[in-house]
């Protein structure tokens, strides 16, 4: 059974349909270190957190334009919750939309210049060990 609208608003969560499960999103202080170093080691999600520093620069950006036209949508969902689970976006219904953006303020109050030194690391390129043959 799926509880009415009136019950979302009483415990303060909006919901814009009686179907749809609110997203959730840890405070700030809850916010872990490890949570976030799982979610930005997957490198099809550290991409989609890339992209939307880079896009969040102008405007807060919907999932479709973040994640590569050939992921299948199951997993562009999933990869968007690990994020918005680990603290490090904030995704907001927008009609049938989910609009996202970066919480980077918030992480770097908890952990000062860890985003910085991950999305640095993940613009470099890997190196390669001199014994390395393809």
């Amino acid at each position: 059974m799926v509880p009415n609208n009136r019950v979302f608003e009483l415990l303060g969560i909006s919901c814009y349909s009686p179907g749809m499960r609110p997203f959730v999103h840890p405070a700030s202080e809850d916010i872990s270190l490890s949570g976030v170093l799982h979610a930005l080691a997957d490198p099809a999600r550290l991409a989609i957190f890339q992209r939307l520093l880079a896009a969040s620069v102008s405007c807060p950006t919907h999932c479709a334009a973040l994640a590569p036209e050939s992921m299948a949508r199951s997993t562009q969902s999933f990869h968007f919750q690990v994020l918005r689970e680990a603290g490090l976006i904030r995704s907001v219904r927008r009609g049938a939309e989910v609009i996202n953006s970066a919480r980077c303020e918030e992480v770097d109050a908890r952990f000062p210049g860890l985003l910085t030194a991950i999305l640095s690391a993940g613009a470099a390129p890997t190196p390669v060990s001199p014994d390395f043959t393809p």
